[in-house]
């Protein structure tokens, strides 16, 4: 199996390939930092990983990509470059949460503990988080992924606060979060990577968790920002 995995969610730009060969899975990524620089840097991006790993689109078995939630526009650049590479080599597509990438890349890094609490700075005085489990076989989301004040983060959870690990941008409002100190460790810097796209991707891909080029869409968890399909 091989997963190209794309995600422009944050400041950060990054793409990844999977290659699954059964008894060895290789994740081979490129991250750089670009913002606003998403449209001119994504696809020589993914041209430069596809040269140095001698991988060609017609080899892909699935393209995914960071759904959101995350910039807007960085969103919108992901999908329209995910639609065009997958319908041109007609690929299915595997839609991921930037939020379970950002626990997953948690967890790549040695900081998971049993639980993980992902946050990004939705600017407009609000986060956008989500409660994860971190188990032997990977993360499991714990009710569903939201977007709050600050102060709400948490608000319906009872979590083993001790174990618990918080990772993302959230941190940007730690002085309006409430309790002090109720992590055990809070990984501000830590941004949703494409191989964790690609790890959970692959997960789903073999599950059957696809969709076509023209059925993916980004996910903004604001109901006022309306998202409009174009013509492929």
């Amino acid at each position: 199996m091989k997963l190209l995995a794309l995600d422009c969610s944050t400041e950060a730009c990054s793409v990844a390939l999977l290659d699954d060969g059964g008894d060895i899975i290789r994740v081979t990524e490129k991250t750089e930092p670009a913002p606003r620089q998403h449209t001119q840097r994504l696809l020589p991006l993914v041209d430069q990983l596809l040269v140095d790993t001698g991988t060609s689109l017609q080899q892909l078995d699935a393209i995914a990509f960071g759904r959101g939630p995350g910039s807007f526009t960085g969103l919108r650049i992901c999908l329209g470059a995910v639609q065009g590479l997958a319908f041109g080599a007609d690929l299915p597509v595997v839609p991921i949460s930037t939020l379970a990438a950002l626990a997953q890349t948690a967890v790549n890094a040695g900081h998971g503990g049993s639980t993980i609490v992902s946050t990004l700075d939705a600017r407009m005085d609000e986060i956008y988080w989500a409660v994860y489990n971190s188990t032997g076989q990977g993360i499991e989301l714990i009710d569903q992924e939201r977007l709050t004040a600050p102060e709400q983060l948490l608000e319906g959870h009872s979590v083993d606060r001790a174990n618990t690990t918080a990772v993302g941008s959230g941190h940007h409002y730690h002085d309006r979060i409430t309790p002090t100190g109720v992590f055990k460790a809070w990984y501000a810097e830590m941004l949703p990577s494409a191989k964790a796209i690609a790890q959970l991707a692959r997960l789903d891909y073999q599950q059957g968790k696809t969709c076509t080029a023209d059925e993916a869409l980004p996910t903004y968890l604001r109901d006022e920002v309306a998202w409009q399909k174009q013509p492929l």
